[in-house]
């Protein structure tokens, strides 16, 4: 219920009620100055907490400990279950799906944890916002018909043969839901990591020279593993084209826009830097990786909300392993319904890694891109409409 307000009388007040009269401050005035108990930073808790509560910084220490621990657990308690194998070149439905649920597990309790130390709900990590289930559904459609362009190229050039389909009957169906099931986790997991905690987290607490200490984090961490070579090579380029325009902003003095900006960056270099360690990838598929983290960004900062990149995520994800039966970051699917396979230079066809291996990748995410881009400005002209 809205308050009640007396209306304002034009009337004047009683003089027994008028206001004082005040005297203007003497030069010798000097103001008070808070005490420590009125003062928010007084003494060492400036050092964790600033003006929008726990600083990012401890946020995201304390959030990558628990998903650390959390993860270790909930994998042994799967492992011993025999819900999940001991290698990671099984790509089969059951171990995939179960593997995939466990570290989304992990992870929403991570979040939640720190969400209760800074007061937020889960969905308060760019999970809020209008249109939700419309946002879902046509970035599902946007991942689909990306990556079904990017198939279709490369089978024109002749860099990818058909075989004959794999499943008949009832398995189609059944198959399919469970590859989507389990790309819709996959999804919800790795975009709940970068696009909604670690992207709101840092935005709201990053400046340029914070985020190239990370990104210098990371080259350090690759450079000890991989001795400056291989697949490495896609992170470090991610990083190298974001230096300058995201130096630009800061010089430019952006705050609205340049945190977000510098929190995209490092929030796509480390989305390139997680999918190093599969198995067979290469710096054309880890720089891909990291330049679809980049438009996820984008779509959050144009819907409001992780939804379309969730959807894509899991579209393209599902077309790509289930429906044409291509490798996924190096790894075979089981119970696909097309079959193929790579031919001709692997620098077009992608070979061993898949589609996303292939420098044709690039053209799809540009697409992918226009796409999102297309996406919101209709959807925003559609919103006035609607209401």
């Amino acid at each position: 219920m809205e308050p009640e307000y007396q209306r304002l009388s034009t009337a004047a007040p009683p003089a027994s009620h008028a206001e004082p009269v005040l005297s203007p401050p003497s030069a010798n005035f000097v103001p008070l100055e808070p005490t420590p108990a009125e003062d928010p930073y007084h003494g060492l808790r400036w050092i964790f907490i600033g003006p929008q509560g726990l600083r990012a910084g401890w946020s995201v220490f304390v959030f990558f400990i628990l998903l650390r621990y959390l993860t270790e657990g909930i994998g042994t308690l799967l492992f011993g279950a025999h819900l999940i194998g001991g290698s990671a070149d099984d790509f089969s439905p059951v171990p995939a799906f179960f593997g995939e649920a466990g570290g989304l597990l992990a992870l929403l309790i991570a979040i939640a944890v720190v969400g209760l130390l800074e007061g937020r709900w889960i969905p308060a990590y760019n999970l809020t916002g209008s249109q939700r289930p419309q946002h879902f559904l046509f970035g599902l459609a946007a991942g689909f018909v990306a990556l079904s362009a990017l198939v279709g190229v490369l089978a024109a050039g002749g860099w990818l043969h058909f075989g004959p389909v794999a499943l008949s009957g009832t398995a189609i169906l059944r198959f399919g839901l469970l590859w989507g099931c389990i790309f819709l986790v996959g999804a919800c997991y790795e975009e709940g990591m970068c696009r909604c905690f670690l992207l709101f987290t840092l935005t709201r607490g990053i400046n340029y020279w914070w985020a190239l200490c990370i990104c210098a984090y990371l080259c350090a961490r690759l450079a000890m593993r991989h001795h400056l070579g291989g697949d490495a090579w896609g992170v470090y380029a991610a990083i190298l084209i974001g230096l300058v325009p995201c130096y630009v902003l800061y010089r430019r003095a952006a705050p609205r826009s340049g945190g977000f900006w510098c929190a995209a960056w490092v929030t796509s270099a480390y989305f390139g830097y997680m999918h190093v360690s599969n198995p067979g990838e290469t710096w054309i598929g880890i720089f891909a990786a990291a330049f679809i983290g980049f438009v996820f960004c984008v779509s959050v900062r144009l819907t409001g909300s992780a939804w379309w990149a969730i959807g894509c995520h899991a579209g393209w994800d599902w077309a790509e392993t289930y429906f044409y039966g291509t490798a996924d970051s190096g790894l075979t699917p089981q119970g696909c319904y097309l079959t193929s396979t790579p031919a001709g230079n692997p620098l077009w066809s992608g070979g061993a890694v898949g589609p996303e291996g292939s420098l044709l990748v690039l053209a799809a995410i540009l697409f992918l891109l226009a796409l999102v881009l297309v996406y919101s400005r209709l959807s925003a002209r559609a919103t006035p409409a609607a209401a």
